[in-house]
C-alpha cells in the first residue's frame, strides 16, 4: 500500500512538473513577444529554458545526495527528447530542417556532450567543473542571441509587435511565478517518491532517472513541439529540442556539479554512447533537410528498443 502512495505521489510530482513547465513557457513566451523578441530566439532560449526546468528542479532537489538521479535524468531526457520527442514529432508532421541548425546547434550539442564525457573521466564532476559549464552555457545563450539577431526578418518583427500590442505583462508574469511554483513542489514530490520506489525493488538509481524522471520531465517538450510543429513552427518545435539538449548538460549538470559535485559511475558510460549515438544519427538524418515520417518511426523504435534493454537486460 506504501509503495502504491509512492507511484501516485511520483505521477503527481511528474504532472505538477509538466504544468509548471507548461505555464513558465508560456509566461516566458509572452514575455519575450511583450519585448519584441522573434520566434527563432523565443525556441532556443525561452521556451528551451522552460522546458528544461522540470529537469532542473528535479536535479536541484536531487543535488548532493542522490547524484545518479542527476546523471540519469540528463542523459535519458536527452536520449528521449531525440527518439522520443523528434521521432513522435516527425510522425506526425514531416519536420523541416533549416541549415543553419544542421551546421550550427546539432553539432555544438554533440560538442556539449562530449564535454560531459570527458569531465566525466575521472569518475565525478567537480564544483569547479559545474562552474565551467554554467559559464559554458552563458557563452552559449549570448551566441544563440546574437545570431538569433541577424535573422529577424520584417515579417517576423510584424508579427511580433501584433503580439506585443496584445500581451499582458502582468499575467505573464503571474503565469511564471505559477511555473515556478509548480516545478519547485513537483521536483520534491517526483525525487523523493522516486527515491523510496527505487530501494524497495533494488531498482538504482540511475534506472529510475533514465527512464520514469526522464521520460516525465521531457513531456513538456513533447507537448510543446508538437503543438508549435503542428502549427507550422519547427523553428520553434526543432530549436526547442536542440536547445533543450544543451542546456540539460550546461546547466542542470553545471547547476547540480557546483552545489555539491556528482559522482559518476562506470554504467553511465553505457548511456553516455547511447546519448551520442542518437545524436550523431540526428545529424544525419537532419543533412537531408527533412526528417520523414520513416526517419521518426525509426527513432521511435530505436529509443523503445534502448527502454526493453534498461528495464530487462541492464
Amino acid at each position: 500500500m506504501e509503495i502504491a502512495l509512492n507511484a501516485g505521489l511520483t505521477v503527481l510530482g511528474i504532472v505538477m512538473l509538466c504544468f509548471g513547465g507548461h505555464y513558465l513557457v508560456e509566461g516566458g513566451v509572452r514575455i519575450a513577444r511583450r519585448f519584441r523578441i522573434s520566434s527563432f530566439i523565443i525556441g532556443m532560449t525561452v521556451v528551451a529554458y522552460g522546458t528544461s526546468t522540470p529537469e532542473l528542479a528535479a536535479s536541484i532537489a536531487a543535488a548532493g545526495q542522490h547524484t545518479q538521479l542527476i546523471l540519469g535524468n540528463v542523459v535519458g531526457s536527452n536520449i528521449s527528447n531525440i527518439g522520443m520527442v523528434i521521432g513522435i514529432s516527425a510522425i506526425l508532421v514531416p519536420l523541416v530542417v533549416q541549415k543553419t541548425t544542421v551546421r550550427k546547434e546539432v553539432p555544438i550539442m554533440i560538442g556539449v556532450s562530449l564535454l560531459l564525457i570527458v569531465l566525466s573521466l575521472d569518475n565525478g564532476i567537480s564544483q569547479w567543473e559545474g562552474g565551467l559549464l554554467i559559464a559554458g552555457l552563458i557563452v552559449f545563450t549570448v551566441y544563440i542571441y546574437k545570431s538569433a539577431k541577424k535573422q529577424r526578418d520584417n515579417s517576423n518583427l510584424e508579427n511580433t509587435e501584433k503580439s506585443t500590442r496584445k500581451s499582458n505583462l502582468g499575467r505573464a508574469i503571474s503565469l511564471v511565478a505559477l511555473g515556478v511554483g509548480l516545478l519547485g513542489a513537483g521536483a520534491i514530490l517526483t525525487v523523493d517518491n522516486a527515491v523510496v520506489i527505487a530501494e524497495s525493488f533494488g531498482v538504482t538509481e540511475r534506472i529510475i532517472g533514465l527512464t520514469i524522471i526522464a521520460i516525465g520531465t521531457s513531456l513538456p517538450e513533447l507537448i510543446t513541439s508538437v503543438i508549435a510543429i503542428r502549427k507550422g513552427h519547427h523553428d520553434i518545435g526543432i530549436g526547442t529540442i536542440i536547445g533543450s539538449n544543451i542546456y540539460n548538460v550546461l546547466m542542470i549538470i553545471g547547476v547540480a556539479g557546483a552545489i555539491g559535485g556528482i559522482v559518476v559511475v562506470s554504467e553511465v558510460f553505457i548511456d553516455y554512447a547511447v546519448m551520442i549515438g542518437f545524436s550523431v544519427v540526428l545529424l544525419i538524418v537532419m543533412k537531408t533537410g527533412l526528417i520523414t515520417r520513416p526517419m521518426g518511426v525509426g527513432l521511435v523504435a530505436a529509443f523503445a528498443a534502448y527502454l526493453g534493454w534498461l528495464l530487462f537486460l541492464s
